[in-house]
């Protein structure tokens, strides 16, 4: 029995010592069990997931400026020959993020806090170096060596072999999160690229001190704010500040007046268009229907769902779009689907709709469950309302999910179906004048505290005469209060 493992360790040995190889871009060997076609064809997956879940900003004039400024940081790395690309994706969060193989993304949220095409670069940057050192690679490497010595430990005790399929799980490599070597590596990397450029280096510790306060401030995304994916500032911009000084980085390039440009109109905030919430009611203008969730829940939208979950986590109403337009359709692909049993399907009509409505029992993991689902036929879509619980807690919650189900409605009130989302808006500095007296001159709809940290000014700070400056106008809820 011990002559199985030990072959497998050769084995193993024989296999990293052929996996060994140096970086180019940090200079230091590393074991790389995923080879750079194999780093490109998760990207790629990935990259269709971002842009389906997650989507594009709809603003060609961005996206190829942000992709330009990408290009040029690119050609100057020790991976020049990988596809590169870059997108703004459609979100909120101040957030930057890369898949392996060379896809880099930057969030809108994270463009309407910044102020300088320099600072955009380290962003940029410090993303591009997360790929080149192929820090993504590396930790499915360590994942898989972990998994290859649980293997041969089955060989060993096989009552081990029951915690195999943990070992194995499911990485998000969207949100993956690097220890602080790798950040740091990064960083280095992200100042390297820049200053190739001829940016201005000083900024990259600028945009440190701005996500240290956005890390302070409250705000909500669909994509995690940065401090969930990276650690905390901390040391990190005194390091890149030593770090200039010794290599003597003398660019200039910044571009103020250039980025603010293409920030400009840029959305900010979450876009009502795609939907909000009063309470626990839901409105949805672009596709023009309302729902009410049961009160008390906790609520979310995101971009191909919207639902929410009840107090104690054992329930949850869910509205999605099913394949294709027939609701009868819809409900017998998802009735026949291996492991539902359908009970007391029908036809029927949600406030005037076409519907078909049905219970059914299933089995989640170990746990039997209990749901009720509708497939509502709305201006050329099919819609899925789905509420489920463990089997148990059924007569607890099944009146609830009829009442949210059935509540499906044409959403028809003019002061819902035209509100407009938020948007910066760029302006010059006529005098000096503080940042609450900037919010008023402009009818500023976000609070004068949101104006001080999009333009990296203190609270109450002066602004000086003639500079650009961001205030945010527009989109006022029904109901809102004016500021």
């Amino acid at each position: 029995m011990t002559r199985v493992p030990r072959r497998i360790a050769v084995a193993v040995c024989l296999s990293l010592l052929a996996a060994c190889a140096t970086n180019p871009a940090t200079g230091r060997r590393q074991v790389m069990l995923v080879s750079e076609a194999q780093e490109i064809e998760m990207g790629r997956e990935a990259d269709r997931e971002v842009a389906t879940s997650i989507g594009l900003y709809p603003d060609e004039g961005v996206q190829g400026y942000v992709a330009g400024l990408g290009r040029a940081l690119s050609a100057g790395t020790e991976r020049p020959s990988l596809p590169w690309s870059f997108h703004v994706v459609d979100d909120a969060a101040v957030n930057a993020f890369a898949l392996p193989g060379g896809f880099v993304y930057v969030t809108r949220g994270i463009m309407t806090h910044l102020d300088t095409e320099a600072e955009l670069a380290s962003v940029v940057g410090h993303e591009i170096g997360h790929v080149t050192a192929r820090h993504t690679a590396s930790q499915i490497t360590k994942s898989q060596l972990a998994t290859l010595g649980l293997v041969a430990g089955m060989i060993v005790r096989p009552e081990l072999a029951r915690f195999g399929d943990l070992a194995q799980a499911g990485m998000s490599l969207l949100f993956l999160k690097f220890d602080r070597n790798a950040e740091r590596q990064a960083d280095d990397l992200g100042l390297r690229y820049m200053s190739r450029q001829g940016y201005d280096a000083r900024r990259m510790v600028e945009v440190f001190s701005l996500l240290d306060r956005v890390g302070q401030a409250s705000g909500e995304g669909r994509l995690p704010a940065w401090l969930s994916t990276h650690p905390a500032p901390e040391d990190r911009a005194q390091r890149i500040q030593a770090a200039i000084q010794a290599q003597h980085l003398a660019g200039t390039k910044d571009d103020v007046r250039g980025y603010l440009r293409h920030v400009d109109g840029m959305v900010f905030g979450d876009n009502p268009r795609e939907g909000f919430f009063e309470g626990t009611a839901f409105f949805h203008p672009d596709l023009r229907f309302q729902i009410a969730f049961p009160r008390g829940w906790k609520t979310q939208n995101q971009k191909q769902a919207v639902g929410a979950i009840s107090p104690s986590e054992d329930a949850i109403v869910v509205v999605t779009l099913a394949p294709g337009t027939s609701a009868e359709q819809a409900a017998n692909e998802f009735l026949r689907q291996q492991g539902i049993q359908p009970a007391g399907a029908e036809r029927a009509r949600i406030h005037g709709l076409p519907a078909v409505t049905a219970v059914f029992e299933a089995v989640a993991g170990d746990t039997p469950i209990a749901g009720r689902v509708a497939f509502v036929e709305y201006e050329g879509k099919a819609y899925r309302l789905l509420g489920y619980t463990p089997s148990q807690r059924w007569s607890a919650y099944d009146r609830l999910f009829a009442d949210a189900l059935g509540s499906f409605t044409p959403l028809t009130d003019r002061r819902y179906l035209d509100v407009q989302p938020r948007r910066v808006k760029v302006v010059e500095v006529t005098a000096p004048m503080t940042v609450e007296e900037l919010a008023r001159r402009y009818g500023a709809t976000v609070p004068a505290s949101v104006i001080a940290l999009i333009n990296h000014a203190p609270a109450g700070g002066m602004l000086a005469a003639g500079q650009p400056a961001k205030v945010v106008v527009g989109g006022r809820l029904p109901g809102e209060v004016a500021r």
